[in-house]
């Protein structure tokens, strides 16, 4: 695998007779392309080809050039196949030659995905330097933790020097804020040679607000037929359009050599077409990669659509390998701090029903009524698919972002409480996510950040705050201009994680918690979850906050959790499991003597060969 170069119809791509500029105006009377080379700084007219293409080679360009186009003599624009934007959105792209970089470890071919423990990072907040770099001088942190794989939220370049990353409008460039092309290959580089995977979310539902000049020159991009919570939805109907993010897919995954990817919210991206723009995504990369190395493919998925995660009745691959189970965070999040408002309100009454058929079967809700959603139905049957397929976590930038003011779970909850749901969902065969500084109880908030200006950044701000008006702690307006400013730089140094913490109390505790957990997870569980099929899993309900789930794993053994996720309880008429205790989060509790009560929020794991 020595060739890392995706080959794309469009864009600036390095040829032997220099660099081909190519670039879909459908909506441009003209277009000019100003160039810099070694020479001199000069503007070319482009002509027109079929289908609203324009296109030239250069012979004197090469690594290093900036380059732009003017479009209708007018409005100067950037690439919007960009490959690196070193002065901002509004700047000139510069020619990338992806073949400058010399790889180390060619020899990777990615990691079985039942071995996947994934850890979500903010580039930005993740360490000091807030870089690339800065990621991969932790990575013997998240080795030692015991991850297989690291997950970047967005990357794609967005307006400014600080946001989450949703606001990218120029998918191919990595934000410079971050570092170079070349240091993110070196990350990754570097990480495959720890033994990690590593993901990359990527946005294809909406382009951010500012810096994204497609409607300029190819209002064809979007359609008035729907609209999103950004506005016209992109229209997915035309082939150029549908090719623009399938490269895009196959970009990263290629010219980067990321191990898999996760895409952002897919319910919000309208597609009538088919197939669907997800599953001709899915598809390319299989044909593509095919048995070269493991990629793997991630949704996150409101509408709980469990077909896109099938196998084919042919036998073939499903087109997504799993998703992200927000109701498994929901049930944990209920029982972890009582809350009741917005999409809670779903899984208070139930919350341990909801937890275990989760743990069981990989969605709460199957087509059941979601009052949230004013009782429409919510999700598809999924108990015929294995639980490797379903993305467990009890933290992630949304779920702690969100919050007005982003508070942690080490937080909002008692210690007891949320170390029992942790070994829960540490242990369970569903491969768990971490969130950044979760592994040792970070207690600085993560915030909405962005770094926008003018009207936009007041808009930006009002409507925050308007989004938390129908919560009762906000109805004053008062108590709403206290919700941190998002285009703050306060808010982002905030939201910065502090690694000193680590070596104090109780973050060392929490750490070796998380490590010893994780330990026992590499060692007992994930060397049996292959070929774990659906319809493994058992459940059991006993006295008023008892749960006992038995799964039989891909090498036939039984793996046994018996938990109690309320007050103490008396275990009269019940079984304890075979097995030998991997786990038990009150090692008394085990004896004999004292087996006739459960501990509050206590948590045990069996398994038996």
């Amino acid at each position: 695998m020595t060739n890392s170069i995706h080959r794309m119809p469009f864009g600036a791509e390095l040829t032997h007779e220099g660099v081909r500029f190519r670039l879909w105006a459908p909506g441009a009377e003209s277009v000019s392309l100003w160039v810099q080379t070694v020479n001199a700084t000069r503007e070319i007219k482009l002509s027109s080809e079929e289908m609203g293409w324009f296109e030239t080679v250069l012979t004197d360009a090469g690594g290093g050039t900036r380059y732009r186009y003017l479009i209708n003599d007018e409005t100067w624009i950037p690439d919007p196949a960009s490959r690196y934007q070193p002065e901002d959105v509004h700047g000139p792209s510069m020619v990338v030659d992806p073949a400058s970089y010399r790889w180390q470890h060619t020899d990777w071919r990615g990691r079985p995905w039942e071995e996947t423990v994934l850890y979500e990072l903010h580039v930005g907040t993740f360490s000091p330097e807030g870089t690339f770099d800065g990621v991969r001088k932790r990575l013997a942190h998240l080795v030692d933790l015991g991850v297989t794989a690291l997950e970047l939220m967005p990357i794609a370049d967005f307006s400014g020097t600080r946001n989450w990353g949703y606001d990218g409008v120029l998918p191919y460039a990595p934000d410079a804020s971050y570092g170079k092309p070349y240091d993110l290959r070196r990350l990754i580089d570097a990480a495959h040679g720890c033994g990690l995977m590593v993901f990359l979310d990527v946005v294809y539902n909406h382009f951010g607000p500012d810096g994204n000049y497609l409607n300029v020159y190819a209002p064809q991009f979007f359609t008035a037929r729907f609209q999103t919570p950004w506005g016209a939805a992109i229209d997915f109907t035309r082939r150029e359009v549908r090719d623009f993010f399938i490269h895009n897919a196959l970009y990263w995954l290629e010219e980067y050599r990321f191990d898999g990817l996760r895409f952002d919210a897919v319910h919000a991206i309208v597609d009538e077409t088919s197939p669907n723009i997800l599953i001709e995504i899915a598809d390319s990369v299989q044909r593509h990669f095919k048995d070269e190395r493991q990629v793997h493919l991630v949704l996150e998925n409101e509408n709980n659509e469990a077909h896109y995660l099938t196998p084919s009745q042919s036998g073939t691959a499903a087109c997504f390998v799993a998703q992200w189970n927000d109701d498994i965070h929901h049930a944990l999040h209920v029982l972890a701090t009582g809350e009741s408002a917005a999409y809670y309100e779903d899984y208070v009454e139930r919350p341990i029903d909801h937890l275990g058929r989760c743990l069981s079967e990989g969605f709460a809700y199957q087509g059941e009524a979601f009052r949230h959603r004013d009782g429409k139905p919510r999700g598809e049957p999924c108990r015929h698919l294995p639980l490797t397929a379903f993305v467990s976590f009890l933290q992630n930038h949304d779920q702690v972002g969100n919050r007005a003011f982003g508070e942690r779970i080490s937080v909002l909850s008692e210690p007891d409480i949320a170390r029992c749901l942790i070994a829960i969902m540490l242990l369970a065969p569903s491969p768990p996510l971490l969130f950044m500084g979760e592994e040792w109880g970070a207690e600085e908030p993560f915030l909405f950040f962005c770094d926008f200006h003018d009207e936009l950044a007041d808009s930006v701000r009002e409507g925050r705050r308007r989004e938390f008006a129908k919560f009762p702690e906000f109805k004053d307006p008062e108590a709403r201009q206290k919700i941190p400013d998002p285009n703050a730089s306060e808010t982002f140094q905030m939201s910065k994680l502090d690694w000193r913490a680590i070596s104090n109390e109780p973050h060392f505790q929490w750490l070796e918690f998380y490590r010893g957990l994780l330990s026992i997870r590499g060692r007992e569980v994930v060397t049996r979850l292959k070929g774990i099929d659906g319809h493994a899993a058992t459940v059991e309900r006993f006295a008023k906050t008892g749960l006992r789930i038995e799964w039989r794993l891909g090498d036939g053994s039984v793996l046994t959790l018996v938990a109690n996720l309320g007050e103490k309880l008396s275990t009269n008429g019940f079984h304890w499991p075979s097995g030998h205790l991997l786990y038990s989060s009150e090692p008394k509790a085990m004896s004999e003597a004292h087996r006739t009560q459960l501990p509050a929020w206590f948590a045990a794991w069996f398994l038996a060969s």
